[in-house]
């Protein structure tokens, strides 16, 4: 059992930042940290994944049955949507569990669940059933997100913390460069769903070597429950994705419900504020808030996900569609997105040590800024190399950003409530996405709809609803032309093209927006260089107070 923490001012007690000599790792814990790492990054790997590769099956997806499930533009959205909903909503609540409970219980309950979900997810019948099982695969996901970052803070020393953090950020890199490749092999021999199944043996494995290899570990003194704020959090924050993505569906943010959803979720969300300054036991210390470094890590987290979420959405549909590769193919060309993060997030702590985190972010974010407002160079016909050189700098700037944020957050707040930290983290994150594929792919839709409209209006023949209905999307527009006759046909792709790459432009020109704005905000508000962390050593003769065992 976890033993109590001492007293404040004795020997041991926790430091101002939750890093103190009492925060003691057994030895045996200790000697094979790297490789309790190793595991945990075995079970990011297949959240990660599982989205990677599902961006790749959603043009395979969209087609009629037998070969997919003929999803429409709006059902491959809430195929996406469906597991951010319930992911981000369940998050906070998650990293509380995760604490009170104990993250190694928390986690193997999460990866059980995402199994199971994959499985039904993989023979679904229908577009329906497909967006219900991806829900209860964002049930699993929430569970093990927060888990492995909050048992990596309980294993590692605050030293290392940054290195380890560098490989677990390094560690989304390679499951965005398998999935992808993952998917299209398995798509170009094997039927849709076997984009989910192959979750199934992961998971088997990754369950199996943490029995036995991961130490538990939760707050020693966690309090009394606090249902009402556990409630607030989850309410609110289902009210405010929920009406992000509806208004991202309908392209029209000042819909009355859009509205009505987004600020009942904002007003619940202040609520759960009061009542977190107000309660003598709080979930989470809402003064960690106005500490600007604090503030500005974990808005630089969800700008840059804002950004990444909304160009990797329209992507696909550029390789895909209007350049004719392949799933594999297309996954293949986002490799250099992958490996950049792979290899320069585990040594973001290096330029961090010599620069500061301020410098390094902040120039991450220009890169990625560049680099977004780079895809205006994309055409019809431009060499492919082009924008594999714009993934590699995306990747190196992102790999700059992620790791040094992330520490910010985790060493702000106190190793025991490393479970709610990984949570805000994550929370951030997702919400950042969601508002990057609602808005700029609304953004995307609008442009597109624009641009196609009057060679829409001009066939011949073709009734309203069908008009309409064609304008959603460039798959939308090609599956009416496939109908027509050659001449028209071919007239109706290269304008549906033509329309594609100017929307695709004006949002990628948000997303180098965005990214300006997150350069801005970390260059004023993130810490620069600092010193060595003045904190004792922390011993490792097999003692401890609330950390691993």
């Amino acid at each position: 059992m976890a033993t109590s923490p001492p007293p404040p001012g004795a020997p041991g007690a926790p430091g101002p930042c939750g890093a103190s000599a009492a925060s003691r790792i057994p030895a045996h814990i200790h000697r094979r940290r790297w490789l309790i790492l190793s595991v945990l990054m075995l079970s990011l790997l297949i959240v990660v994944l599982d989205n990677s590769i599902l961006n790749v099956a959603m043009k395979t997806i969209a087609t009629p049955a037998p070969a997919g499930l003929g999803a429409t533009q709006s059902e491959l959205e809430w195929a996406i949507n469906s597991y951010t909903l319930v992911f981000a909503g369940l998050l906070f609540t998650s990293g509380l569990l995760g604490d009170r409970l104990g993250r190694k219980k928390v986690l193997l309950f999460g990866l059980t669940v995402f199994g199971t979900g994959s499985v039904l997810a993989a023979v679904s019948a229908s577009p329906t059933q497909l967006i219900a099982f991806r829900a209860l695969m964002g049930l699993g996901g929430a569970f093990v997100m927060p888990a492995t970052l909050a048992i990596l803070m309980n294993v590692f020393d605050r030293e290392e913390q940054p290195r380890a953090i560098g490989i677990w950020a390094g560690g989304v890199g390679l499951a965005i460069a398998i999935g992808p490749i993952a998917g299209g092999l398995l798509l170009d021999h094997f039927w849709w769903g076997s984009v989910f199944l192959v979750n199934v043996p992961i998971v088997l494995i990754a369950l199996a070597v943490m029995v036995v290899l991961v130490p538990d570990s939760r707050d020693p003194a966690p309090g009394r429950l606090d249902p009402v704020g556990v409630l607030l959090s989850v309410v609110g924050l289902i009210l405010l994705v929920y009406g992000i993505i509806k208004g991202g569906q309908l392209a029209d943010f000042t819909a009355p419900r859009v509205l009505a959803t987004v600020l009942s979720g904002l007003v619940v969300l202040a609520g759960f504020v009061v009542h977190q300054k107000r309660s003598d036991h709080p979930s989470i210390d809402i003064g960690q808030f106005r500490k600007p470094a604090f503030s500005a890590a974990v808005a630089a987290i969800a700008l840059v996900f804002f950004a990444l979420m909304g160009v990797t959405f329209f992507i696909v549909f550029y390789v895909q569609t209007v350049r004719g590769y392949s799933p594999l193919e297309s996954g293949l060309l986002i490799l250099p997105l992958a490996a950049a993060q792979l290899v320069f997030a585990p040594r973001a702590r290096l330029a961090v040590d010599r620069f500061g985190a301020r410098a390094v972010c902040t120039v991450g974010m220009l890169v990625v800024a560049v680099t977004m407002a780079g895809m205006l160079l994309l055409g019809t016909d431009t060499p492919i190399w082009v924008l594999e050189v714009l993934f590699f700098l995306q990747g190196t700037g992102m790999a700059h950003i992620m790791p040094p944020v992330t520490v910010t957050i985790m060493q702000s707040l106190p190793r025991e409530k490393a479970g709610s930290g990984s949570a805000l983290n994550n929370i951030f994150r997702q919400v950042g996405g969601t508002l990057g594929i609602a808005v700029l792919g609304s953004l995307l839709s609008t442009s597109y709809r624009t641009g196609i409209q009057g060679s829409l209006d001009a066939l011949r023949g073709v009734p309203d609803p069908v008009r309409a209905a064609a304008g959603e999307s460039i798959e939308a527009t090609l599956g009416l032309a496939a109908r027509l006759h050659p001449l028209p046909a071919r007239a109706l792709t290269i304008k549906a093209d033509d329309a594609f790459l100017h929307a695709m432009h004006v949002t990628a020109l948000g997303s180098a927006a965005v990214s300006l704005v997150g350069a801005v905000i970390v260059a004023a508000f993130l810490p620069g260089k600092m010193g060595p962390a003045p904190h004792a050593a922390e011993p490792r003769d097999g003692r401890k107070a609330g950390a691993a065992r």
